[in-house]
């Protein structure tokens, strides 16, 4: 059995036992469904009262007893009559639901320790194999995912099958909280939510100073790469999203707004705008491939308790690409792309990356022959760049299968960011056409590209690689002046004043408090770097230089003070480890 298959067995047990605990402690819960995932598991509860986690060490006490009696997993299978007899007799409402869609499956119940639960499995052999689990939160889901359905409580916990491995895990639960994006996002004036809008951040003049900044790079990379950028409406009329597709597959996360008799969509997606820009003018194969770029915001509905800071938000901006090419160009353009989305990572801090190739899902369009065309030049550009990468059957678009990249953070967490799909319907849907070096009309083919993704989402994963700590060309305070008392203020001024006019994104520290208390504010900002100024320094012309990581640096010149800043700035170096220690 692969490692992986063992340790989704494992933590599948371990939500088993955890039921187990939580019926002892509780007989009138209620059972939801409980799979392992990513780092552990779940179980979802119908409790008559509101779980904290206050209750965990009891609940991990009894899962303890269970692991002790080292109950065999025992497997039944079932008639469905047999198993609605018996969860009707257990007053488990949600497993009869459940059941009901199993009419024509094989139906199972696991037994251990007088626990019976409905459930595939697999298990382990007995529950004395459990060595290492902990309870980590408890929040609300809908049954289901339905938020017509009831509130559920859903208790997520780990298992490892190493005590070493789950304490390496907490610790690295325990770093993630001090990295959280939200709480960086307070110290460092950034951006903020408020219930006005929900899902819809507000970004402070710092973070829009580093959404910029980020955007800028972007830009700056695209029109070097050929790309030209447009902007398309915000709201367009409902039979554009039926034409595209999207009504059909998308409808329960837009919004809708109607005026008069006509009903518009505020866009999900930028791709049906560009192909109205596409369809502005004849086009000819010279011109290919042609690189069209949007910034675009998007609004997406979601259940409010998905939401979860600029992670998971509902108004956001994708940066949006779309290559029309012709069909031989198909594999060396997505080449391209791939080296380009990994330039940027690379650039920006991640390096390290996963790949997977989404194929055709059940609901989906097109024909079958476009999908394995376009399938098999996904496989062919990676295979060109010497990519290894995995399959992930039926999770592509509907309209075409994709690349997903998977960046990796210090926490050695994976964020699925870039994308890149291939489409051979959306062309077909709206006409798109080329005269072909033939004199004839073709139909051209269209990749949808992402570096990306979510900005917001991106700069979140940003924050906490980097704890806050950005490279100097990302920080939106690259250097802060703090004046030692009032009568240097007016030196500081100078000071900040040489650096704003070398480019250099500078603040001044004027308020009236001690040298210590500014700089320990400066670096709860996380500003790369701190200027200290007294009568020494402006008798001198200098200012006393203090790095975020490293400390005391000296005393600079300002001239070398600007050299060497606007050099970090212009070369765009980052940091080997995001896990460096920092200076006191």
């Amino acid at each position: 059995m692969e490692e992986h298959d063992y340790l989704d067995r494992y933590r599948h047990s371990a939500a088993h036992v955890m039921a187990q605990a939580v019926k002892k402690l509780y007989p009138e819960a209620k059972l939801g469904i409980g799979p392992p995932i990513e780092d552990g598991f779940y179980y979802d509860f119908d409790l008559p009262e509101t779980l904290t986690p206050e209750v965990f060490p009891r609940i991990e006490e009894e899962m303890a007893t269970i692991v002790a009696a080292d109950h065999p997993f025992q497997r039944e299978e079932l008639s469905f009559e047999e198993g609605k007899k018996l969860l009707e007799e257990q007053g488990e409402t949600y497993k009869l639901e459940l059941l009901e869609g199993l009419k024509d499956q094989a139906i199972s119940i696991y037994r251990s320790g007088g626990f019976v639960d409905l459930c595939r499995g697999p298990h382990l052999e007995h529950t004395g194999q459990l060595k290492a689990f902990k309870l980590l939160s408890v929040a609300g889901a809908y049954w289901k995912g339905d938020e017509q359905r009831p509130m559920l409580q859903r208790i997520y916990a780990t298992a490892f099958p190493d005590s070493r491995d789950l304490r390496r895990y907490l610790a690295g639960i325990e770093e993630a909280k001090k990295r959280d994006h939200r709480k960086l996002g307070r110290e460092m004036d950034l951006f903020s939510f408020h219930e006005e809008a929900p899902g819809a951040p507000f970004f402070h003049p710092r973070g829009a100073l580093l959404y910029r900044t980020l955007l800028g790079y972007w830009r700056e990379e695209h029109e070097k790469a050929g790309y030209q950028e447009i902007m398309t409406p915000l709201m367009l009329r409902d039979h554009l999203w039926h034409q595209s597709g999207h009504w059909e597959h998308y409808q329960d996360h837009m919004y809708l707004s109607t005026v008069g008799e006509q009903t518009f969509a505020v866009k999900p997606m930028n791709c049906p705008g560009t192909l109205l820009y596409y369809r502005e003018t004849q086009h000819s194969y010279r011109e290919f491939p042609l690189k069209i770029a949007e910034l675009g915001r998007v609004h997406r509905r979601e259940l409010t308790g998905v939401l979860h800071g600029l992670f998971r938000v509902q108004s956001f901006v994708i940066d949006d690409a779309h290559i029309f090419c012709l069909p031989e160009q198909i594999t060396s353009e997505i080449v391209k792309v791939v080296d380009l989305i990994l330039s940027i990572y690379r650039t920006i801090g991640f390096p390290e990356f996963s790949v997977e190739i989404s194929t055709r899902p059940e609901s989906s369009i097109g024909s079958d022959a476009d999908w394995e065309l376009a399938t098999r030049s996904l496989k062919e550009a990676l295979e060109q760049n010497r990519i290894e990468y995995e399959i992930s059957e039926g999770e592509g678009a509907f309209y075409g299968p994709k690349i997903d990249f998977h960046i990796k953070d210090c926490l050695n967490r994976s964020h699925q960011c870039g994308t890149i799909q291939l489409d051979f319907s959306m062309p077909e849907r709206f006409n798109l056409e080329y005269v072909g070096v033939d004199g004839l009309k073709h139909r051209p083919v269209m990749i949808h590209r992402a570096t990306f993704g979510s900005i917001e989402r991106f700069l979140a994963i940003l924050l906490e690689h980097y704890g806050g700590v950005l490279p100097l060309w990302l920080a939106p305070v690259q250097a802060i002046v703090l004046p030692i008392s009032e009568k240097t203020i007016a030196y500081g001024r100078k000071v900040k004043d040489r650096l704003a006019e070398a480019g250099i994104r500078v603040e001044l520290d004027e308020r009236d408090e001690k040298i210590g208390y500014k700089i320990r504010s400066a670096r709860l900002q996380r500003v790369p770097y701190m200027l200290v100024v007294g009568p020494a320094e402006e008798n001198s012309g200098t200012a006393s230089v203090r790095h975020r990581r490293e400390g005391q640096r000296g005393e600079w010149p300002l001239e070398k003070i600007i050299e060497d800043l606007s050099g970090e700035i212009a070369a765009r170096t980052g940091y080997d480890s995001c896990l460096l220690p920092e200076a006191d």
